[in-house]
């Protein structure tokens, strides 16, 4: 009796032994580059194997009856490849030199590995069929954050950051669990299609106490107010790599399941619990923006931006399963993007300076280059035509609006004009303010130029041509 893997399963199976690879590179092979490059090598791989697979519509094809491969999953599995590579490109010269005042990270593949197992949990996660492998990949896929926050052990606000990380997330884990037991209750099995049915045919005092206790807890990974009181400490204390990762790939994988669930197991009450995701998004916004204003350290302003654009992303929930989905995944490719892009210009600043609004003073005038990128990402992240992000929330509003929350999308693109103002901020530190003192010259390495240069055409391509990848974007069709 033979048996063959599907070609639907490879690239899950490539990311899975990955970390293994690489660390153990690290422990035969004694040269400091190559755990790093074949981490690197190896999420291209998994980036390309993931674009040739064709979407399939419907259900999606099923491995061993309990993983499922539907086209949300492998569109998801794109955004969290894509952002544990820029995650690592982005980390490597961390790894070089010390930034920001904090010493130098080591570690790499070690570093890298643990990327690759946090991307994999965001796999587990759009792929699972039941409630245990669900909670599984959701902590799989937190837990290593909280030793990426921690990393460099030699920071005392790391090790800070990751405490407190750990704290609020074990008080969140212990919501979802909660959640998950009442929602097993109501519905008597742990798989999806049974919890469905029983949705379906009825509703009860377990399955809202279920669907309280969830949102609770996933409202802490996705920073949704009022659970959101760790990330600027977080955001502040980690190292800026794993900053960025928290950013993207953490939310990137609360969303999904926020999607999984809402459109999945719980698709027959969505319209019940679309006044707790229009609440949750309308103050999570506000609070979000609000926050920015203030801020004068790039990454707790990155943080309250984060913060704010989950609020957006929420907004699509309201809408129906087709166009959710396609708005979410479309939004999560450019504000990866975007983010990312921003992310490489601090990591520039921060070498020889602090990450501060002060340290980008006269940058126009030390790197045209690096301001530009600047503005573009910041641009992108406020919603400005044509560049990307305005098509982004686009999308997502129309998502909102399809379904008739009008008072909540007019409140959310009002806030947007809100963050318009903290996002110019930046980019008038960058090229209006003169600088205090003289700067130290700025060293960009190949890698930071390249990088540099594809993301800030991305985002701007992806705006004006957002069909450049049809299999990126056939969300649209989804």
């Amino acid at each position: 009796m033979s048996f063959s893997i599907p070609n639907f399963i490879i690239p899950d199976l490539v990311l899975l032994i990955l970390p293994f690879l690489v660390i153990g590179c690290r422990l035969l092979i004694k040269n400091s580059k190559l755990p790093w490059r074949l981490a690197c090598a190896g999420l291209i791989v998994v980036f390309v194997l993931l674009n040739f697979l064709p979407l399939v519509g419907g259900s999606g094809n099923y491995f061993i009856s309990n993983w499922r491969v539907d086209d949300f999953g492998i569109l998801m599995r794109e955004v969290l490849t894509l952002s544990a590579l820029l995650g690592l490109l982005l980390a490597k010269d961390y790894f070089d030199h010390g930034a920001d005042g904090k010493p130098q990270m080591t570690q790499i593949a070690e570093f890298a590995g643990t990327v690759a197992f946090a991307t994999f949990g965001g796999y587990i996660v759009v792929s699972a069929c039941d409630l245990l492998t669900f909670f599984l990949g959701l902590e799989m896929a937190t837990i290593p954050m909280y030793i990426l926050t921690a990393w460099n052990k030699k920071d005392l606000l790391g090790s800070e950051a990751a405490t407190k990380y750990i704290l609020m997330g074990s008080v969140a884990t212990a919501f979802e669990l909660f959640g998950f037991s009442y929602l097993y209750g109501f519905a008597g099995s742990i798989h999806f299609d049974a919890i469905y049915s029983a949705a379906a045919a009825g509703t009860s005092p377990l399955l809202w106490i279920a669907v309280l206790f969830l949102f609770c807890g996933i409202g802490f990974k996705l920073t949704l107010f009022p659970f959101y009181t760790w990330a600027p400490d977080v955001y502040e204390g980690a190292p800026s790599p794993v900053t960025a990762l928290l950013a993207v790939t953490s939310k990137a994988t609360a969303i999904a399941f926020l999607v999984v669930l809402v459109f999945g197991p719980l698709a027959p009450v969505q319209q019940q619990i679309a006044p707790l995701i229009a609440i949750l998004a309308g103050v999570t916004l506000f609070v979000g923006n609000l926050g920015a204003l203030k801020q004068t350290r790039l990454r707790r302003f990155m943080a309250y931006s984060s913060i704010a654009q989950a609020g957006y992303i929420m907004v699509a929930l309201l809408g129906p399963a087709e166009l959710s989905k396609t708005a979410i995944v479309y939004y999560l490719f450019l504000y990866t993007v975007a983010n990312y892009l921003a992310f490489f210009v601090f990591g520039v600043i921060g070498h020889r300076r602090e990450e501060s609004f002060d340290s980008l003073r006269g940058l126009s005038k030390q790197s045209v280059s690096l301001a530009t990128a600047l503005a573009v990402a910041m641009f992108s992240l406020a919603g400005i035509p044509p560049l990307a992000g305005f098509f982004g929330k686009f999308h997502l509003f129309f998502s909102g609006a399809s379904t008739g929350h009008y008072a909540l999308v007019v409140f959310a693109v009002l806030n947007n004009v809100l963050a318009l103002y903290y996002y110019l901020q930046v980019i008038k530190s960058a090229w209006a303010d003169e600088p205090e003192k003289e700067l130290t010259p700025l060293r960009l390495t190949k890698r930071q130029i390249i990088v540099t240069f594809l993301l800030t055409a991305a985002v701007i391509l992806m705006g004006i041509l957002p069909h450049l990848s049809n299999n990126i974007f056939a969300g649209f069709s989804l």
